[in-house]
């Protein structure tokens, strides 16, 4: 029964290899007679396939002037800002702002001790007060010496001593009022007020240092306008104007734009280059904007003449060459050109080397092109004609054909 059953699986294994062999042969037939029907060469070599662009796809030189644009950049820059610092030497008794603290100006910044401001001011005040008596006496002196020599008891010569006396003592006067008032001032600059409206951007001591004479204290800027100073080819100066718009962009912000304006500009170039500093201020009124950001922008130049361009899609790059295609005489052709200039919204690229007038360029992106191969241009379809209007009939409903 074994023996039986092992014979069958042979032989229907057999059957069945030759049943797949015929259908594979019989599919081998087919294949080779299509590629025999397909072949229209003698060597049985298929014919290559023209390629077929409709106009949509091609573009041609066109003469149009370009819009220029000056790129600018650099870090931005509060227009108003203050390094607050000691007049006064002594220890720092109190700090009252931080880092990012909004201030008025006359706010209390820090204050130094003045222990030893206040003795001082008493010292010249009690110096004052003898200056003063010394001169109540001299002038007393003076008076009684002047009636003397009037009735002739005393002489000239020592009426003039006590006259040069007098003028001392009032000189002396003088002096000691000035050194009250420099310690009265002095008393007055151990506080430290801020001198504009902003932002506390850096504490430069802690309560309890010691500071010398013009030691920074505290650094105050004012967010509210901002500037950029970028350097920009003389070249290019004379078509820069106060007031011209500038187009930023600020790291940080997407695609959020930034306008400023052209404010100032310097009127002498850098040491060692041939670039002028230009200055453009940007409104802050919101406070979004801080200090040291990097900013890219460009100023927006007068248009150029009208030159040769193309469509920015028709340039094409590779390994370093700059290059277009070109439909000519029924075939595609690989032509290198130089670029000029280019203007990003118009989409347009000024090309400086000469192409043949009218010649179709390829506008679209197509893959696996090869020079040399056939292309044809498709005619546009022609536009179809209006339909005739079937005049009506006198009862209003139009006549049957």
């Amino acid at each position: 029964m074994a023996k039986g059953w092992t014979r069958r699986r042979v032989i229907g294994g057999i059957v069945l290899l030759l049943v797949v062999g015929g259908i594979g042969g019989t599919a081998a037939m087919r294949i080779a007679k299509k590629a025999g029907e397909g072949s229209g060469g003698k060597d049985g070599t298929a014919p290559p396939v023209a390629l077929e662009f409709s106009s949509s796809d091609l573009a041609r030189v066109e003469a149009l002037p370009l819009a220029r644009w000056l790129p600018v950049s650099g870090a931005l820059q509060p227009v108003r800002q203050a390094t607050v610092k000691a007049k006064v030497s002594g220890d720092v008794r109190q700090i009252t702002v931080r880092e990012g603290e909004t201030v008025q100006a006359g706010q209390l910044l820090a204050r130094i001790d003045t222990a030893d401001l206040e003795a001082k001011l008493a010292e010249r005040i009690g110096a004052l007060e003898s200056a003063k008596a010394q001169l109540a006496l001299a002038e007393k002196t003076r008076a009684t010496n002047l009636a003397l020599l009037k009735q002739n008891f005393i002489s000239q010569n020592a009426f003039d001593n006590s006259e040069s006396s007098y003028s001392v003592s009032r000189g002396t006067v003088k002096s000691a009022e000035a050194q009250v008032q420099l310690a009265r001032n002095a008393l007055r600059d151990a506080i430290a007020t801020s001198p504009l409206n902003g932002v506390v951007a850096k504490r430069h001591v802690q309560p309890g240092e010691k500071v010398a004479f013009d030691s920074p204290l505290v650094t105050v800027v004012d967010l509210r306008d901002l500037e950029l100073q970028a350097a920009v080819p003389a070249v290019d100066v004379p078509e820069l104007a106060i007031g011209k718009a500038v187009e930023l962009s600020i790291d940080g912000f997407g695609e959020r734009r930034f306008t400023g304006r052209v404010e100032r500009i310097n009127p002498a170039t850098g040491p060692g280059t041939r670039a002028i500093l230009v200055y453009v201020g940007i409104p802050n009124a919101d406070g979004a904007l801080r200090g040291g950001m990097f900013a890219t922008g460009r100023i927006a130049l007068a248009a150029s003449e009208p030159v040769a361009t193309l469509p920015a899609t028709a340039i094409r790059t590779e390994g370093g060459q700059t290059y277009v295609w070109m439909v000519e005489g029924g075939k595609l052709v690989r032509r290198g050109v130089v670029t000029g200039r280019r203007d990003d919204a118009a989409g347009r690229v000024e090309i400086k080397t000469a192409l043949p007038a009218g010649a179709p360029v390829l506008a679209a992106r197509f893959d696996n092109l090869k020079d040399g191969a056939p292309a044809i241009v498709k005619a546009p379809a022609p536009a179809p004609l209006p339909a005739p209007a079937s005049a009506p009939t006198s009862g209003g409903m139009q006549a049957a054909g």
